[in-house]
């Protein structure tokens, strides 16, 4: 059920014809008596700031980090839209308060889809009534918001955590510009634990900090990436704790889901760089080897090329000392002090078959260490990003 699996929220989705070939592209979800709650989110860093993510950012102020519904549409990003953008924005949330009851600034809104489009407003308009309207508490409504939030997503990403008496649903949708700080993406979580707003804001920020901002696959940071989080407090329970964990769980299992739905993707690779002089600079060193087209390559040509990645961490502008590296895929260990081992060959070529890879870069200087999902840069990745139609 996704983010309806928690008490006191409901959800919908439906064509509205943004999306040319009438799929699913304006979704809501909700509170089941349409009041707001407390409420936290996590915007793009990116200046090129989309207007949605302007407009949620001055509501989430206005009402002291409360909120009563999110509307969300794919297909159109509504980025570099200008001031007619903002004022799409508002009114994409003026026509859903109106339609729920509650006040324009307790509704957030978020978009994805193409940069530099005008928004097809009126359409969105007049599918906000029916969209309201269709709204249901079970997984019917989950699903369809889901399904309303793809753009080049192959599949739904969604997820239920419960740790202790805290039950916390999500719903993600990115498969492109996957970069720290977080990714294209809209990921949507909601709770039903007791909760205010400065404490989500608390989880929500450490929950994307190991698993959104984790996340690299084309180097590229989006305008509207927003991560957003709801509370019921429909449990009764209130438990920081439990909370954080549980939210931490969702956001690593969606980014997981991302990062395994990554365009034109072959391989899913956790790297590890352990040994670092901080975890800051095992980040950057990370960071610098997921980014880079030449290790990327290699793991799409199952090579493991453990060369390039040192190559890269010799680079990044970090701590390092050749004669300490030792490299390892899969627990196979091909590079120690910074020279070839022998190893097993035939086990290594097996291994680097498999759709998920596991890589471990040691710097030998302390105890610093930081883990990234990425990917490997494929032909069809470039085929579908050669152009906007």
């Amino acid at each position: 059920m996704s983010v309806t699996a928690p008490d006191g929220f409901t959800a919908a989705g439906l064509p509205c014809g943004i999306k040319l070939n009438g799929d699913p592209d304006l979704a809501l979800v909700a509170t089941t008596d349409a009041r707001a709650v407390p409420a936290a989110a996590v915007f793009t860093t990116n200046k090129m700031t989309a207007a949605p993510v302007l407009v949620s950012q001055s509501h989430l102020l206005a009402t002291s980090g409360r909120a009563a519904a999110v509307v969300l549409n794919s297909g159109n990003a509504n980025a570099a839209t200008g001031e007619v953008g903002r004022l799409h924005g508002e009114q994409t949330c003026a026509a859903v308060a109106a339609e729920l009851g509650c006040a324009p600034e307790e509704v957030l809104v978020c978009s994805t889809g193409l940069i530099g489009i005008p928004l097809p407003i009126d359409s969105i308009l007049a599918g906000v009534p029916g969209l309201c309207a269709a709204r249901r508490p079970g997984p019917p409504g989950a699903t369809a918001a889901a399904e309303a939030i793809r753009t080049t997503d192959t599949h739904r990403k969604e997820t239920v955590v419960r740790r202790g008496g805290v039950l916390v649903g999500g719903m993600a949708k990115g498969a492109a510009m996957l970069a720290p700080t977080m990714a294209t993406m809209l990921a949507l979580l909601t709770t039903d634990a007791v909760a205010e707003p400065p404490t989500l804001r608390r989880v929500l920020r450490a929950g994307v900090a190991g698993s959104f901002n984790a996340l690299v696959t084309d180097g590229c940071t989006s305008t509207n990436d927003t991560v957003i989080l709801l509370a019921s407090g429909a449990s009764g329970v209130d438990d920081e704790g439990a909370l954080a964990d549980a939210v931490a769980e969702a956001c690593a299992d969606l980014a997981e889901q991302m990062a395994g739905d990554a365009e034109g993707a072959t391989k899913v690779v956790r790297l590890a760089v352990t040994g670092a002089a901080t975890d800051t600079e095992a980040m950057a060193g990370a960071r610098k080897i997921a980014g880079s087209a030449l290790c990327k390559c290699s793991w799409y040509g199952a090579d493991p090329y453990w060369g390039r990645l040192a190559s890269e961490l010799g680079s990044a502008g970090i701590s390092f000392d050749q004669s300490r590296l030792s490299i390892a895929y899969g627990g196979v260990t091909v590079a120690r002090q910074g020279v070839p081992v022998v190893h097993d060959e035939a086990a290594l070529r097996r291994y680097m078959a498999n759709r998920h890879l596991d890589i471990a870069c040691d710097l030998g200087l302390g105890a610093g260490s930081a883990t990234v999902l990425t990917n490997d840069l494929t032909h069809a990745y470039v085929d579908e990003n050669m152009g906007t139609s």
